[in-house]
C-alpha cells in the first residue's frame, strides 16, 4: 500500500477503508503488509491513527507491518507520541 503525499485528517477515513483491500491482496497469509510512506509530504496525528490501525489489523491476521520510507517528520511525531516503538519506520524505501 502506498501513501499519498497528503494523508491528513481529510483523507484519514478514505486511506483506513483501504487497508482491508490491501490485506486481503497480499499473496499469502505470511506476507507483511508493507506500507510506502515515501510520498508523504503532509501528515498529521491522523496518519499515525492510520499506522496503529494498521499494526492493529495487520497482527489480527498474524502477519507483520512493515513501513518503508517514512520521512523524518513521521518518525518525529511517532517520537512525539510515544509510538515509535510499535510502529516499524524505516526511512529506507
Amino acid at each position: 500500500m502506498e501513501l499519498p503525499a497528503i494523508a491528513t485528517v481529510d483523507q484519514a477515513a478514505a486511506l483506513a477503508a483501504a487497508l482491508p483491500a490491501a490485506l486481503a491482496a497480499l499473496p499469502n497469509a505470511q506476507s507483511p503488509l508493507r506500507i510506502d510512506a515515501s510520498a508523504l509530504a503532509e501528515l498529521d496525528s491522523s496518519t499515525i491513527a492510520l499506522l496503529l490501525q494498521a499494526r492493529r489489523l495487520a497482527q489480527a491476521q498474524g502477519r507483520q507491518l512493515e513501513i518503508a520510507g517514512a520521512p523524518p517528520k513521521l518518525q518525529s511525531l511517532a517520537t512525539l507520541y510515544g509510538v515509535d516503538s510499535l510502529l516499524p519506520l524505516s526511512s529506507s524505501p
